[in-house]
């Protein structure tokens, strides 16, 4: 797999551990009281002794492994290569590349009139060829 695709699943990774640890925190978070004006929140449901267990080490483990996503994360980014030269190379680089682009597309619209002209061309003789026949008459 290349560098850029382990990158993406590595984004993909990330996102969903955050996701995951986002909702389970939403999901176990004991109620708040928003405002003297509302009621009270309905008091939590008391965990097993092992589920409280559970609950506290959640928000550890989910944590490290946020953090062992986002290491592994900058290892691939730091394992990207360097561009050759610096910023001058990689702007006069971009400049060649421009350049060819330009002369690639001055060469297709080029070719595009000719096969249009050839098209115009085409049809004039089939319009012809059409009128000949519709007409019965000999051909020139």
């Amino acid at each position: 797999m290349d560098i850029i695709s382990q990158l993406q699943e590595q984004v993909n990774t990330i996102a969903a551990l955050t996701f995951n640890t986002f909702g389970t925190l939403q999901r176990d978070a004991a109620p708040v009281k928003l405002s003297p004006n509302y009621p009270d929140p309905p008091p939590a449901p008391i965990p097993a002794p092992d589920d409280a267990t559970k609950f506290d080490e959640q928000p550890k483990l989910m944590s490290a492994a946020l953090v062992k996503a986002a290491k592994q994360f900058d290892a691939l980014v730091a394992a990207l290569p360097l561009p050759d030269g610096g910023e001058e190379a990689q702007l006069k680089r971009i400049a060649e590349l421009q350049a060819e682009n330009d002369a690639v597309g001055q060469e297709l619209q080029r070719q595009l009139e000719a096969a249009e002209n050839e098209l115009r061309q085409v049809q004039e003789l089939y319009s012809q060829a059409a009128d000949n026949c519709l007409n019965l008459k000999k051909p020139d």
